[in-house]
């Protein structure tokens, strides 16, 4: 019983909804009532394609080209965050290893460090 009620409820819904179309269709064109075709573009019936003619072009054009990064984005395996950091130790922290592993004085560690510093 409840499935019977919910289909007519949908059927009516549905009836309801597609009134409005059902009796716009029924009327007069606009160029059977003043006698002349559909103006450029959407004129005669409201003006609505010059507006949503260029919108949706332009967003076409964005959507083809968003594609078209991602594709290659994708096939190239890269990602969006630019050069890598080297991984490892800082150059800074290895000379400081050398130092006091006794590899190199105190002097040099002083030059490289000012080097590194630059």
């Amino acid at each position: 019983m409840k499935k019977v009620s919910n289909l007519v409820a949908g059927a009516f819904l549905a009836a309801v909804a597609l009134a409005p179309g059902w009796a716009l269709a029924q009327g007069q064109a606009a160029g059977e009532r003043y006698g002349y075709g559909p103006g450029m573009m959407g004129w005669g019936e409201g003006g609505y394609g010059m507006f949503f003619g260029p919108l949706f072009m332009i967003l076409t054009l964005v959507a083809v080209i968003a594609a078209i990064v991602f594709l290659i984005q994708w096939l190239g395996g890269g990602s969006w965050q630019g050069a890598q950091k080297p991984t490892g130790p800082a150059p800074l922290d290895i000379l400081k290893a050398r130092f006091a592993r006794g590899e190199i004085d105190q002097k040099e560690f002083e030059s490289r460090r000012k080097v590194l510093a630059e």
